[in-house]
């Protein structure tokens, strides 16, 4: 007989599933509640909308839109034209509007700050002042005759000596030499006043050096040794007559120079005597401050003075305030032939006893009457020149 575990149809079940009893809902309360979602939607592509989508196109009108309307109106009072609209400058007075090559003198580049024409300008109805002998002599502070005397034995002694010293055998670099003043007390004091009168109609003082404001550089940021690539050094020699000409100053023994208005230049200087080739006529002068803080300068005549390894060190100088007979002194157009045949002098820095000067040194001798220009992108060539006359 086979075992009764063999009669079994599943091993392990004391009875069949079948006939096991289940309830209808058991199954039902094992499994957790399941919350009933919507079917998902069906989303269009941006490509099916934007094929059905009405386009709608809005009205540009804005306040830039609207003052570009009212600037195109805008002709130059000079010419009339309203061609070539990037040269047209708008005065911050009366709103007219002014080609820069049609203005007297000519603007060369787009001034930063607020601009006036000459009809609004204060410099329209400042009175030319007139200079009396007593007053030129306060103006420029000149020393008196006693002194004078001192000193001008004393140079021609220093002179003399030089002269016994320079014979030689060998050829030598040539010196730069003393500029020959005006003999003529009436002709000199002509110069002079011609010099005031232009440092007087733009509100500067008269200074022979160079000037350390406060809120500025310091004297003791003026030093060669700053130079990238190093800076030329002015010989002992050049030095002595770089200091003759410093004490012929204070004597009120200037250049033949006289300084003139030009309708198209402005304030220019032109040689009122002949003068010859390598003379120093005059040092740059003016306020010393970093080129950082003059970025955003107006100022048309700031000269570089030094040119450091940290650009932050720097330095120009700013004759707005303060400044000389170099202040007035033209450049030549870069861009032209002709503007390159003008250069009579040259504008050079100069190591002086370790700290930066500019000297402005002539290149060829000038004859009288003759205008003098220089090459103001001497070192940067980022001045526009190609305005100038």
């Amino acid at each position: 007989m086979a075992p009764s575990s063999s009669a079994s149809p599943v091993a392990g079940l004391s009875r069949p599933v079948a006939q096991r009893k289940v309830h209808p809902s058991a199954d039902y309360r094992r499994r957790p509640r399941m919350s009933v979602s919507p079917p998902p939607k069906k989303f269009r592509s941006m490509v099916e909308i934007m094929k059905v989508a009405t386009r709608v196109e809005l009205p540009e009108e804005s306040e830039e839109s609207e003052e570009e309307d009212d600037y195109e109106e805008v002709v130059c009072e000079q010419c009339g034209s309203g061609e070539r609209p990037d040269e047209l400058l708008l005065c911050d007075e009366c709103n007219k509007g002014f080609h820069m090559l049609c203005l007297s003198p000519i603007v060369v580049r787009v001034p930063m700050k607020l601009w006036h024409c000459p009809h609004c300008s204060a410099d329209q109805h400042r009175v030319i002042k007139s200079f009396s002998q007593k007053k030129i002599v306060d103006f420029f502070r000149i020393q008196k005759e006693s002194q004078m005397v001192v000193k001008c034995s004393s140079a021609q002694v220093d002179i003399k000596k030089r002269r016994k010293r320079s014979l030689v055998f060998h050829k030598r670099r040539r010196r730069l030499s003393l500029y020959i003043p005006t003999e003529d007390p009436h002709r000199k004091l002509v110069q002079m006043a011609s010099l005031a009168s232009a440092l007087t109609a733009l509100d500067m003082e008269f200074s022979d050096e160079l000037t350390y404001m406060p809120g500025m550089a310091r004297k003791s940021a003026n030093s060669a040794n700053f130079e990238s690539g190093g800076m030329q050094v002015l010989s002992k020699e050049d030095t002595e007559t770089l200091e003759q000409c410093r004490a012929m100053y204070k004597r009120g023994e200037c250049p033949p120079l006289m300084v003139v208005f030009d309708s198209r230049e402005g304030y220019t200087v032109e040689a009122d005597g002949p003068i010859k080739d390598l003379t120093i006529l005059a040092e740059y002068t003016g306020d010393v401050d970093y080129i950082r803080n003059r970025q955003e300068d107006d100022c048309d005549s700031m000269m570089t003075l030094l040119l450091a390894r940290d650009p932050s060190k720097s330095l120009v100088i700013c004759p707005d305030k303060r400044g000389n007979i170099s202040r007035f002194i033209n450049g030549i157009n870069n861009h032209s032939p002709e503007g390159k045949k003008k250069q009579n002098l040259k504008c050079v820095r100069y190591s002086v006893k370790g700290a930066c000067h500019v000297l402005l040194v002539t290149i060829r001798d000038i004859a009288k009457g003759e205008r003098l220009y220089y090459d103001y992108n001497g070192y940067e060539h980022e001045y526009p020149t190609h305005h100038f006359v």
